[in-house]
């Protein structure tokens, strides 16, 4: 085995060790509809527009799979009432069914079909004030159930009237599984482009935001990029873009922008420095500076982004209990508020308007590309602090890959 494999396989046992990290029971049927209901929960319903194929198993609704064709779903999410959760956080089921007392719990989950879905998204988008619709996509390693349930939490927290569209791509919700889920990425752009013009071309649409993590970010970059040279601009209705910790390269971060155009929509990126997830990322990456953790008080990013009118918040200074202070955005409820109270007043972020003395938002990282199983369970494992129950494998892929490796590595 060359040096540099050894390295990352040492690499990845600091890793492993540092987060301490434990399997979980497997559950089935997170997402089937219970039929009981508790005083003082929220619900929470959702458009679903996903690439996943659907599941052979009907108690899964959609894989990790890439599906033909866009499909379409309808969800209802309960949430438990204030007094028996704490904000920013999504409570998993110990057992299904869940209980809606403790539980995050879906009370209604149906697979519809296109003509469904747009009546679905008519009825709704007349019912929320100002007309303002939250598109949100999510990062790397993500089962669909995760991004249900996530997608809810967030919605929820931030306080705010939206009409909430899931766009779900096929992640195989693995953290071997980089290089497949980068690819499902790049699939999905095509479907996004197309959801985002069906969503903007509606006349009762007032206004769209899109919320975007990690890996999500790249797909979100490349439908907007392909919507602004087919149509010479991005949707109008397109006002908001937030990129939370951006797992793409900052060349081509730039160049996205660039084929925007100045009719481009208002972006806000969101970094981090102090990110220890991202310093073993940036080091499995050669030394390359990923999207989230660049400086931007540093040339030449300062004058890039001064120029281009990105807004960008540095959120090095933030603390949180996490040690790699990698899981703010999932824990912190002001984060989310305050993301809901802007999205809501229809204004982009900025500095001025909120310091960084302020709870403002992280978001996790999905991992760098890297080379190699080793180099991928050593990006993937901090992501596994964010949701333990979510990343339940993570034990199991380090015995395997360390089975693996074990006659190639020398004592």
């Amino acid at each position: 085995m060359a040096l540099q494999d050894h390295r990352r396989v040492r690499l990845l046992i600091v890793v492993a060790l540092l987060l301490g990290l434990n399997a979980c029971a497997s559950l089935r049927g997170t997402l089937v509809p219970v039929a009981e209901s508790v005083p003082g929960t929220t619900k929470v319903d959702m458009l679903v527009a996903t690439t996943r194929m659907p599941s052979s198993d009907p108690e899964e609704f959609f894989s990790g799979n890439r599906g033909p064709a866009l499909s379409f779903a309808e969800f209802t999410v309960s949430i438990p009432p204030e007094a028996n959760r704490k904000q920013g956080e999504v409570q998993w089921p110990r057992s299904v069914p869940g209980n809606p007392a403790t539980d995050f719990v879906t009370l209604k989950a149906d697979i519809i079909d296109r003509t469904q879905a747009a009546a679905w998204f008519r009825r709704t988008v007349r019912q929320v004030p100002q007309r303002r619709v939250l598109v949100f996509i999510h990062g790397f390693n993500n089962r669909f159930d995760d991004a249900i349930f996530r997608f809810a939490q967030i919605v929820h927290d931030a306080g705010t009237p939206v009409v909430p569209v899931l766009f779900t791509w096929p992640s195989r919700g693995s953290v071997l599984a980089y290089g497949y889920d980068r690819e499902s990425n790049t699939y999905s752009r095509n479907a996004l482009e197309t959801t985002l013009r069906t969503l903007a071309s509606d006349p009762s649409v007032g206004e769209i935001s899109i919320l975007a993590h990690s890996m999500g970010n790249w797909v979100t970059l490349e439908a907007l990029r392909q919507m602004a040279i087919r149509d010479r601009r991005v949707a109008p209705k397109i006002r908001n873009v937030l990129l939370a910790a951006p797992d793409v390269d900052v060349d081509l971060f730039r160049e996205a922008i660039m084929d925007m155009g100045k009719g481009r929509p208002g972006f806000t990126l969101f970094v981090s420095q102090d990110d220890r997830a991202l310093a073993v990322s940036r080091r499995l990456w050669g030394d390359a500076v990923r999207l989230g953790a660049i400086d931007p008080e540093q040339e030449p990013y300062r004058s890039e982004m001064e120029q281009a009118g990105i807004t960008v918040l540095n959120l090095s200074k933030l603390r949180s209990g996490d040690p790699l202070n990698h899981s703010k955005y999932a824990e912190s409820p002001e984060v989310v508020r305050i993301i809901g109270r802007e999205l809501a007043e229809g204004q982009t972020l900025t500095d001025s308007r909120v310091g960084v003395g302020d709870r403002i938002i992280q978001v996790t990282t999905g991992a760098a590309a890297a080379i190699g199983t080793a180099a991928g369970l050593a990006v993937s494992a901090p992501v596994a602090v964010i949701d333990p129950r979510t990343r339940q494998n993570f034990q199991g892929h380090v015995e395997n890959f360390g089975q693996a490796v074990s006659g190639a590595v020398s004592p």
